[in-house]
């Protein structure tokens, strides 16, 4: 092998890449490799770049870097190659030698232009040259390579082997999918069946490297198209959204204006009504004025019959103010009936507050695929008013959720509030009367609605503003019923288990719970379970009877599971927020009904100790809301609805408090 072939092999050849020295640089060890292979080896090394040093992959020593505030990709550019690698490179590396002429030729005194190159000689060759070399035993398998229309010659790659630190790797062994060195071969791969040469097989790698370099070009441009769409949805949404928020500001501007014609009613009003009172004050004014100049006139009158001698004429006038000719009509004979009094504005800021609460502008509907993507962050569906759970809650009202047609006892177990037509709207599952129930006010006259849903319903959740969801898990069917405020059968969606608890998640998708294998499952519209929340989670310690369940503001699944008495948070993922199951008197015995508001106050129903508990959005117990003191017997199913009102299930009645 020739000199310069060597001395590239054993001392020009980074032993990171295994090729010649690109930029190479010495570190204070005197081991040198590539600026480039130096750096990308102290990057996966977090003990090195924080010393803000480069480290050495053969012996692990630290070279303290010049400027270490740069770039760790520039921390090697100030470090030098010693003088004695970079004459080598300089005289023996890629480019060192004259490619243009024959070497052979060069020392007889000819110029002849080269042809060839052989990189084992390390030599440039003619034509005639060429043929000399290849009839010469020992050169017969030197590699050779054609320069035609080449300036340059790249240097071979020659990885050698680390076991035989002397040889070159040649051969594959497609048993132990290693390449190997001859001697290798040799002693470590004599009884495998496919050892073959590397060069062999490089057409075939080469192959099947174009087609991954097809498939992945495929790949691009498949990513290229996609973003383009996703860039066109972008602008489009850009657009919508700059439409839906003038929509919003039209929709507030249109409210604006509905309040200033109330305004400029009122106003018109009150100055009619002023210019009324000040014309009725302005002609008492003037009756009285009268009245005044009218008892001037006759006491000037009595003066003057005063100072007169004439006894006659005295008499005449004391005979006149004893017939009432000289009175006068006095300020109250003015005063008629249907007069203003007084004018005054009373205003009800309650019932200003609460029409403002009311006040809808419009909504902001979310449209889902179908899929369900649990890694994107789920969207609240409900929102329920405050309430100011620091009050002391009153009685407001009771709703004996018994009517015509019920063949049995009632037994409400769920409960929802609509607000319809301005009006609530209260929704009741009546399990053993096998109905759901409107109670509602129409006209000043309390009316009612009864919906037969072919079995006994459970849970019940808010769907859209007039529409909710109802487990039948009797039937094995979730059916959806909207609320005119009567009661209208939408769809009976069959379902693979019985549904106990249920909540509304998005718009397109559903949680609910299952007693058999118990878990909670995240449903689509059609009843397709789309991931199941059990087996192999942490959650499986928890769910033994998931009975009810709602959704909290930030999208996770409150369940109430009464058999193993605890309320959990869960993720739609599975993931284990917080459990509430103490021990002493905040314990829960018979965990049944739970709601969440708006601020993320979480309210649970104990039907065995007859309470409703106020727990924190995080778990933490606050207070008994109520208690039997309070009237609650046996409560289940629990829900807050319009103008800070709460609705709890009891044994045969829906009650109402309030909180002032």
């Amino acid at each position: 092998m020739a000199t310069s072939q060597k001395l590239t092999e054993h001392f020009l050849t980074c032993t990171i890449c295994t090729e010649v020295f690109d930029k190479p640089c010495t570190l204070v060890c005197n081991h040198t490799f590539c600026r480039k292979c130096v750096v990308n080896y102290t990057k996966t090394r977090p003990e090195a770049v924080s010393a803000k040093s480069l480290l050495c992959p053969f012996c692990s020593k630290m070279t303290k870097v010049s400027s270490p505030e740069r770039p760790v990709e520039e921390w090697a550019d100030d470090v030098k190659p010693i003088f004695v690698i970079q004459g080598l490179l300089d005289s023996f590396g890629p480019g060192s030698k004259d490619t243009t002429h024959c070497s052979y030729c060069k020392e007889e005194g000819e110029t002849t232009p080269a042809t060839s190159w052989c990189s084992v000689c390390d030599d440039a060759l003619c034509e005639r040259c060429i043929q000399v070399h290849r009839r010469i035993p020992s050169f017969r398998h030197h590699d050779v390579v054609d320069m035609s229309g080449e300036t340059k010659v790249r240097v071979k790659r020659k990885v050698m082997c680390k076991i035989h630190k002397d040889e070159n790797i040649k051969y594959i062994c497609k048993d132990c999918k290693t390449a190997v060195c001859q001697k290798c071969c040799t002693i470590h791969h004599r009884k495998c069946d496919l050892v073959v040469e590397i060069e062999s097989e490089i057409p075939a790698m080469k192959t099947e490297l174009r087609r991954n370099k097809e498939d992945l070009l495929k790949k691009q441009d498949e990513m290229k198209t996609h973003v383009k769409k996703q860039t066109s949805k972008v602008n489009e949404e850009l657009t919508l959204y700059l439409q839906i928020e003038s929509n919003i500001k039209s929709a507030s501007l249109k409210a604006i204006e509905m309040i200033k014609v109330k305004e400029q009613n009122l106003l018109a009003e009150l100055k009619a009504m002023s210019d009324r009172h000040i014309g009725e004050l302005k002609a008492d004014i003037k009756s009285v004025e009268m009245s005044v100049q009218m008892y001037q006139q006759q006491a000037e009158l009595i003066d003057q019959t005063l100072q007169s001698e004439c006894d006659m004429g005295v008499y005449e006038m004391y005979q006149g103010c004893e017939a009432g000719d000289v009175e006068a009509v006095g300020v109250a004979d003015v005063k008629e009936k249907g007069r203003i009094a007084r004018i005054m504005f009373r205003q009800d800021k309650d019932k200003l507050s609460r029409a403002l609460d009311d006040l809808q502008l419009g909504e902001i509907d979310v449209l889902y695929e179908d899929v369900l993507d649990l890694k994107a962050i789920p969207v609240l569906q409900d929102t329920i008013n405050v309430l100011d759970l620091k009050a002391t809650p009153v009685l407001q009202d009771t709703i004996n959720v018994r009517v015509a047609g019920d063949t049995y006892w009632t037994s409400p177990i769920d409960v929802t509030v609509f607000v319809v037509n301005g009006k609530d709207t209260v929704v009741v599952t009546d399990y053993n009367n096998n109905s759901v129930k409107s109670f509602y006010s129409r006209n000043k006259q309390q009316g009612h609605s009864r919906l037969s849903v072919g079995g006994r319903p459970w849970g019940i959740t808010k769907l859209t503003d007039n529409q909710v969801a109802v487990t039948v898990p009797s039937a094995t069917q979730i059916v959806t019923v909207q609320v005119n405020p009567d009661l209208v059968l939408l769809s009976a969606i069959t379902t693979c288990k019985q549904y106990w608890g249920i909540t509304s998640l998005t718009p397109s998708t559903l949680a609910a719970g299952s007693y058999s294998h118990p878990c909670v499952d995240i449903l689509g519209m059609t009843g397709h379970v789309l991931r199941s929340i059990c087996q192999g989670q942490p959650s499986r310690y928890i769910l033994k009877k998931p009975s009810f369940l709602c959704t909290t503001r930030t999208g996770n699944i409150l369940v109430c599971d009464r058999g193993s008495e605890c309320v959990a948070c869960l993720t739609p993922e599975g993931d284990v927020v917080f459990t509430y199951s103490p021990t002493g008197d905040t314990a829960l015995k018979y965990p049944y009904g739970i709601t969440s508001t708006s601020t993320g106050e979480i309210l649970v129903t104990d039907s065995h100790l007859q309470r409703v508990i106020h727990l924190t959005e995080s778990g933490q117990f606050v207070r008994h809301m109520l208690t039997s003191q309070d009237g609650v017997k046996y409560p289940r199913g629990v829900c807050v609805g319009g103008r800070g009102r709460m609705y709890v299930c009891m044994s045969d009645e829906v009650k109402v408090f309030t909180y002032k």
